[in-house]
This record gives C-alpha cells, sequence and structure tokens, in this order.
C-alpha cells in the first residue's frame, strides 16, 4: 500500500511538471488559431510563457487538459514537453538570442469601426474573428464620451481622422453608402456639438492620443495610420476643401501644421484635393500614381532585435519567416524621410526606402502601425470579398497582427543568469 501512494504521488509530480509546447515554427498547422487558443488559456487564468526566438516565437503552456482539447479540436500543433526538455529550452533560451515573456492577463480589446456593413473589410477583425479572440466594436459615441478606459488594446479600423471621407469622392461620391457615410458622420457630429466632420473627427483622434498618452496599447493599419497622425498635426487647421464641409481649406495649410502634437510623422506635405486618393506625401508608394513592381516582386524584411535587450520589438516581429510578402493600400508603407527620430522600424523595404511596420511610445503607452490592407491579397479593392483565413491559416503578415493583439498582456520575466 505505502508502494502505491510513492507511486501515486511520482506520478502526480511528472504530471504537474508537464506544460504544453505551441511550436510556432514551420512545423505548426495553425499559426493564426495558436494565437487564439493563448488568448483563450490566459481567459482561463492559465500561466503560459512567450519564448521570444525560440522556435520563431513559441509558447509554453501550464498543463491542462482543456487547453490540450482545444488544441486538438482546432488544429493545432502541440506537444507536451517533460521537466527535463522544459530545462532543456530554457538553457538554449539563456545562451542565445532567446528570452521569456510571461504572459498575465488576457487584455480587453477594442476595433474602433463604423456601425453597419462597409464596402471593404479589415484584416484586424478578420483575423480575430478566425483566431476566436474576444473583441468589442466602439466607434465616435463611445471615444468622445470616454469608454476607452475599459479597453487595453484598440485597433483603429481602415478611418480616415481627417474629416474627408477616406478621400473617396472622386470615385464613389454618387454611391449610396457614400452618401449614408455622409449623412451618418453629420449627425453624429451635430450630436456632439461639432460644426464639421473634420472637427468631429480631429476631436475623435485627440481622444484617442489621450487614452495612449494615459497607457493604452493603439494599433492601425492602412489609413487609419497616417490619417490618424496627420489629424493630430492639423488640430487647429481646416485641411478639408469645400465639397466636404462647405468652406474652403486653409491658406498655407501645410505650414500651420504642428507636428509636435503627432506621434509618427513629420516634415510631409497635404494632398488636400479631393481629386487625388491619397492624404499626404508619407505613404510610399503613393495611391496615387501607377505601381512599378508586381506582388511577385514586393516584400518586406523584419529586421532581428535582441530579445534580452530588447523584448518590445522582438515580440512584435515574432515569425516563422523574416521575408513578408508585401501587399497595398491607401496608405501602403511609410517614406522613411518623414518618420520622427524616435519611431523604430520593425519592417522595411530598404531598395524602396520604404518603412512597412513601425513603432514608438507615447506617454505610458505605444502605437504600432502596419502599412497596407490585407497582408494576403495585394490590391484588395472597394467591394472585393473579404479574405478567407481558412486557406492562410499560416500568414507571416497575419502573424504581425495577432503578435500585437498579446503585446499588452506580456510582462518581461526576470530571470537568474
Amino acid at each position: 500500500m505505502r508502494v502505491n501512494i510513492i507511486y501515486y504521488f511520482i506520478l502526480i509530480s511528472i504530471v504537474f511538471n508537464q506544460k504544453i509546447l505551441i511550436p510556432m515554427d514551420e512545423t505548426q498547422n495553425d499559426h493564426l488559431k495558436a494565437y487564439g487558443l493563448v488568448y483563450s488559456a490566459l481567459k482561463k487564468q492559465v500561466k503560459i510563457e512567450w519564448l521570444l526566438n525560440y522556435k520563431n516565437g513559441s509558447f509554453l503552456v501550464e498543463n491542462n487538459n482543456i487547453i490540450a482539447k482545444e488544441a486538438l479540436m482546432k488544429g493545432i500543433t502541440y506537444y507536451n514537453v517533460s521537466a527535463s526538455e522544459i530545462n532543456t529550452i530554457y538553457e538554449i533560451i539563456n545562451n542565445n538570442n532567446m528570452d521569456i515573456a510571461m504572459l498575465e492577463k488576457a487584455p480587453e480589446i477594442a476595433v474602433y469601426s463604423p456601425e453597419g456593413k462597409q464596402p471593404w473589410d479589415d484584416a484586424v477583425t478578420l483575423a480575430l474573428t478566425y483566431a476566436e479572440i474576444e473583441y468589442e466594436t466602439i466607434f465616435d459615441d463611445e471615444v468622445l464620451t470616454g469608454e476607452l478606459i475599459k479597453y487595453d488594446w484598440l485597433h483603429l479600423h481602415q478611418e480616415d481622422f481627417t474629416g474627408q471621407y477616406g478621400k473617396f469622392y472622386k470615385s464613389y461620391k454618387n454611391t449610396s453608402w457614400y452618401k449614408k457615410l455622409e449623412n451618418d458622420f453629420n449627425k453624429i457630429a451635430h450630436n456632439h456639438g461639432y460644426g464639421s466632420v473634420h472637427k468631429l473627427k480631429k476631436g475623435v483622434a485627440l481622444k484617442i492620443k489621450e487614452y495612449v498618452i494615459n497607457g493604452g496599447f493603439m494599433f492601425a493599419m492602412c489609413s487609419a495610420t497616417d490619417s490618424f497622425d496627420i489629424a493630430l498635426a492639423a488640430q487647429n487647421v481646416d485641411i478639408a476643401e469645400s465639397v466636404f464641409d462647405g468652406t474652403p481649406a486653409d491658406n498655407n495649410y501645410n505650414n500651420k501644421l504642428n507636428f509636435n502634437n503627432s506621434f509618427a510623422f513629420e516634415n510631409y506635405s497635404l494632398y488636400t484635393s479631393p481629386m487625388i486618393y491619397e492624404f499626404s506625401t508619407i505613404d510610399y508608394p503613393p495611391s496615387h500614381l501607377p505601381v512599378t513592381k508586381g506582388a511577385e516582386e514586393d516584400y518586406f524584411s523584419l529586421f532581428e532585435f535582441s530579445a534580452k535587450w530588447d523584448p518590445v520589438p522582438t515580440m512584435l516581429t515574432q515569425n516563422h519567416s523574416s521575408i513578408i510578402n508585401g501587399f497595398m493600400g491607401q496608405t501602403t508603407g511609410y517614406n522613411k524621410e518623414f518618420l520622427k527620430k524616435h519611431v523604430l522600424v520593425l519592417g522595411e523595404d530598404y531598395v524602396s526606402n520604404q518603412a512597412k511596420y513601425i513603432h514608438g511610445n507615447a506617454g505610458k503607452g505605444t502605437f504600432t502601425f502596419l502599412g497596407g490592407h490585407d497582408p494576403e491579397d495585394y490590391k484588395h479593392f472597394v467591394g472585393d470579398p473579404p479574405t478567407d483565413l481558412n486557406l492562410h491559416r499560416n500568414s507571416p503578415g497575419y502573424r504581425l497582427i495577432l503578435n500585437n493583439i498579446l503585446f499588452p498582456a506580456a510582462k518581461k520575466k526576470k530571470r537568474k543568469t
């Protein structure tokens, strides 16, 4: 009887010393759902270690039958690892450009997006839905009434913060969806006491800036990146032509911009004409000029950072590929000439001097911008069907988005050396 009790405690010890390894290298069957599994585990208060640069950003999860069953059901590759195997992993991490970030709490996620179906989709909401990560949709009313404080992480859907309706005037001004957009936005502006949509949107941008400065994590793609920064710089300048608000843009508007108010960009010039599908010279290549190379020639490279000294950019660039296929958008990338000095470039096309993926601090919070519209659709036009992520479950481009989802949950682990 005593021998059986000893064996029982040995067995219990073995089980509790085991963990689940979710590899994120080429052996992973579904990279995108793996992020959702980690988020689900955090919601269940399961302890997770993000192994930075180990097998391309793998996860070590506290042994849990529910998590293992969920991984099996969703087709996510995982392995049970013993205490000795875990020690080997730690030793490899300690002796290489690797580190461990503890994931502590599932972040509360908000997506800033208008109500109703728009004639375009959003890569982030596609990624969140496919990975089964919970989020709430908010818009101008919620931002202006102070509800951002409820969220750890905010994504800006492809939205125009300059009040120029996405610069869609030339091609879509007579469509029903464009007219509805004008009507809806003017109602919101009126309800909140703004005299025009561009004043409304600049007010919203300012509230979001306050959210970030007070500790929020903000992520944006495509035109939500540069239009947000432009709105901050143009707080006291009318840059919207009369077709948008009934009054002409201010004279000499370029010289009236205050770049000290914005996060990422400076010294650029604006395109205020409603006939040009572009906001400024920030975007590279410019949306309104012909593209000289095709999808097969378009890619950008991720930088490699020191995991032990630069954990944040290391988290944001975890991937099983350091070369990412390029993808276009209204804002495809950023001319490095107009980046502020403190902005960190995470990914670039060095041949064309284009920064594709950037990050920076603002007050107590951070912002991360990714150029382009959809990582798996090179030219995604208005009205195109949404990308089916079942066909792209190992997308390196979509992994960049989901790295940002987990980033707010991470706390760098202090280990003895």
